[in-house]
């Protein structure tokens, strides 16, 4: 029986101009380049400019996606921009990325899932495209992290960048199988008991109307974080009807190198299946997985067919994984 599945069939990404490395932060806060690089993996992160907000860096990743993809901006009939830093309270972000491409009338929102918010945003636009109701989905990962940093606290400032990754999803006809091109099946979790491990201590409830700041209980998230992630890989991949060794690429969100081979290791992927730009990019939340498959495409290591497994972890506690045959 045929059926749609939902095609990747662009990506795209955008990192602002401006670069702190390790040493600015070590003139900051009490660190080194060596204590960071030892217990992150990161030695660089991108920061907006003042006059950049998330929507820029959306819509630049976007453009990137349209041209991969062969699409125009007039060709997009559904916007969803994953992000925790929004432009404004309202309207959405999407709207906002709608009116800057010139994207004709048409379903635009946000999601908000923190890290996890970019396989979150895949999923809700699988609903769509996969029941026939787009043709031409544009899912964002975006995030201005700069502006809720920190920096005075040494524990949160050093890990978080700025940018955003895009995808185009449109429908192809499949099988049914695992064999098919396209999403071929998700695991989304989420633990509302444990908001305190990480979160932003601002919002719409604060009577100075601040934005907040990250607040992070580090180990305590590093501890959940290869369990409650490997749990998600194993459940997207059972739904999917595949295995692990089947994986040609894995690409996660870029926390912290330890993590990353935490969960390579439990899963017992090689190390050269897994895409890694936590070191130049740093933690750029909703827009990591993203840019991190952009790079991959770019550099020429992900190709049409392979297939992909993607995963997050973020505050709320929230995580996800996905797999995606290309």
């Amino acid at each position: 029986m045929r059926i749609l599945r939902t095609a990747v069939t662009g990506v795209g990404g955008y990192l602002p101009e401006h670069i702190l490395t390790n040493d600015d932060f070590a003139r900051m806060v009490d660190t080194s380049d060596a204590w960071i690089r030892e217990r992150t993996g990161i030695t660089q992160r991108h920061k907006a400019a003042d006059n950049q907000v998330t929507s820029d860096l959306a819509v630049e990743a976007a453009k990137v996606a349209l041209e991969a993809a062969g699409k125009s901006a007039d060709q997009i009939d559904l916007i969803i921009v994953a992000t925790t830093t929004p432009d404004m309270t309202f309207p959405s972000t999407a709207s906002v990325v709608q009116r800057k491409l010139g994207v004709p009338a048409g379903a635009a929102f946000d999601v908000q899932a923190v890290c996890s918010g970019f396989v979150y945003a895949l999923s809700v636009a699988d609903g769509f495209v996969a029941r026939g109701l787009s043709k031409c989905a544009l899912v964002i990962g975006a995030e201005v992290m700069s502006r809720i940093i920190d920096y005075t606290d040494r524990g949160t400032c050093i890990l978080f960048g700025d940018g955003a990754g895009a995808v185009i999803l449109e429908p192809v006809e499949g099988e049914g199988t695992s064999q098919d091109r396209g999403v071929l099946g998700f695991d989304l979790q989420c633990d509302g008991t444990k908001t305190d491990l990480l979160y932003v201590d601002g919002g719409v409830f604060d009577s100075d109307f601040r934005a907040g700041k990250i607040r992070m209980q580090g180990n305590q998230v590093f501890k959940h974080a290869v369990h409650k992630i490997s749990q998600a890989v194993e459940s997207a991949v059972q739904k999917s009807n595949i295995s692990i060794a089947d994986i040609d690429w894995f690409i996660p969100h870029q926390a912290n190198q330890r993590i990353l081979k935490g969960v390579a290791d439990r899963l017992g992927l090689e190390e050269h299946k897994v895409i890694s730009t936590v070191a130049t990019h740093a933690n750029t939340s909703a827009a990591s997985i993203p840019l991190a498959w952009w790079e991959g495409v770019r550099d020429g290591r992900v190709k049409p067919g392979d297939l992909v497994l993607i995963e997050a972890l973020g505050g709320g506690l929230t995580w996800a994984a996905a797999a995606i045959r290309l």
